[in-house]
């Protein structure tokens, strides 16, 4: 699906936080109208460094727009989701990624803050189900991820982060939450070991996250990712219990 057909599905938006940040991002309603008595699930897509800017519109070119875009999964996934887009100089997550590890940031980058105040906005919504919201990103993003689950241990039903890496210390604090994690073996950009350390350190907490491994795949993984036909199902089964 060509980038200009999607721009015509996701309307665009702009948030402006306490502080004066302005995050642009975009949301794609379900086919159904909202008006619906069943509120609906809100799924959150974090890209990655190369999407930067302020043109509200390069987050939509990664490929995870045309998976979420489709009539067919429109109608089989009916959800709110909201593709918020990093601004240049910016980072999800104040961090060096190709370190081989790292520590949680004192304070949430001005992007991942300002998304989440945005994020308190949307759940006043009561059209969408605060029991079902779910994260996903990938690398830059996949660190945003990461690094949100921490900030908000109740906050998300269930999460996919792809190529990303977190703080393995942070662990036991989102050990409840059912994550989906990936990475490519043969990542030059983020270490393959980011991911596996952190499935390692969930595990340890007493979880039971899922692992996917592309045997020879570089940074790129998550066109695989999103080819994956139990994805969304997996996802979107969730269900927060708090």
């Amino acid at each position: 699906m060509a980038t200009s057909l999607l721009s015509d599905r996701f309307s665009a938006h702009r948030f402006v936080d306490p502080s004066g940040f302005a995050l642009p991002y975009r949301r794609l309603d379900p086919l159904t109208s909202l008006a619906s008595p069943d509120p609906v699930p809100l799924v959150v897509l974090l890209h990655g460094a190369g999407e930067r800017g302020d043109d509200n519109q390069a987050q939509l070119g990664n490929g995870a727009a045309e998976l979420l875009a489709t009539d067919e999964r429109r109608a089989a996934f009916p959800c709110v989701y909201v593709l918020p887009q990093c601004p240049q100089g910016h980072r999800w997550v104040e961090v060096d990624w190709t370190a081989a590890s790292h520590h949680l940031p004192p304070q949430p980058s001005q992007p991942l803050a300002a998304l989440l105040a945005l994020l308190d906005v949307l759940l006043t919504d009561s059209r969408i189900d605060a029991r079902r919201i779910y994260l996903l990103g990938l690398s830059m993003g996949g660190f945003g991820v990461w690094d949100l689950l921490v900030r908000r241990p109740q906050l998300a039903a269930a999460a996919v982060t792809i190529c990303g890496g977190g703080d393995e210390a942070q662990a036991a604090l989102i050990a409840h939450v059912p994550i989906w994690t990936f990475h490519g073996e043969k990542d030059p950009v983020v270490a393959v070991s980011r991911s596996r350390n952190m499935v390692a350190a969930l595990s340890q907490a007493g979880a039971t996250p899922r692992y996917t491994e592309y045997p020879g795949v570089g940074h790129d993984a998550w066109w695989q990712v999103w080819a994956e036909p139990t994805l969304l199902p997996w996802l979107l089964t969730q269900q927060n219990q708090r």
